[in-house]
């Protein structure tokens, strides 16, 4: 192994799991080109994973062989190191807070940062650039209820009032207090179906 791909996958064990390398980190012991090469390399040899361009990250090992990082440790490294702020789909916030049975197949995100695929190993993970107001409140639970609201879209939370009263079962107080605050930034219809679940809570 050359100097430069031991100083490289030193870094990269010296990293948590989900920690991003990136080539920007090691233009101090070589040239772009030799530092690309070399990454690649690595990849190509199963000791480091490709994530996305220009990202990668160690395998961890386990029992069984090797595996990718977790996703929610790749997801945790892309906040600190871009300060991106990313969280759930609105499909899975809805499920999880009981306003729909359908089960996310697909591991989407939406993130303050561009949309693009991210590959850990035969796993594909989605962030997708999101409006403000879906990023709004983060991953507090009046965040996610705005980001279940925004997947039903106005037809169907207009149809269903029970989804409100599962809503308003479903948030604590302070949470409720944190909706109602929020309804400046949100659509039209939103904004609406908050008051109306406020005026019939």
């Amino acid at each position: 192994m050359s100097r430069l791909a031991e100083n490289i996958w030193s870094a990269a064990r010296a990293m948590p799991e989900g920690g991003l390398l990136s080539p920007k980190e090691f233009l101090h012991l070589g040239s772009r080109a030799a530092i690309d090469k070399t990454l690649s390399r690595l990849a190509q040899e199963g000791k480091l994973m490709r994530v996305s361009r220009g990202a990668y990250a160690l395998p961890v090992a386990g029992r069984f062989g090797s595996r990718p990082p977790s996703t929610e440790s790749i997801i945790e490294a892309i906040e600190s190191t871009h300060g991106e702020s990313i969280v759930a789909s609105g499909a899975v916030e809805a499920n999880a807070l009981g306003l729909t049975t359908q089960v996310p197949t697909r591991e989407v995100f939406l993130t303050s940062g561009p949309t693009r695929k991210l590959r850990l190993g035969n796993r594909t993970i989605e962030l997708k650039h999101g409006s403000r107001w879906q990023l709004a409140l983060g991953k507090r639970p009046a965040g996610r209820a705005i980001r279940a609201l925004s997947w039903l879209g106005p037809e169907q939370v207009s149809s269903a009032p029970h989804i409100l009263d599962i809503l308003y079962t479903k948030l604590p107080a302070e949470e409720w207090a944190a909706l109602q605050s929020a309804r400046a930034a949100l659509p039209g219809w939103m904004a609406r179906a908050v008051s109306e679940m406020n005026a019939h809570g």
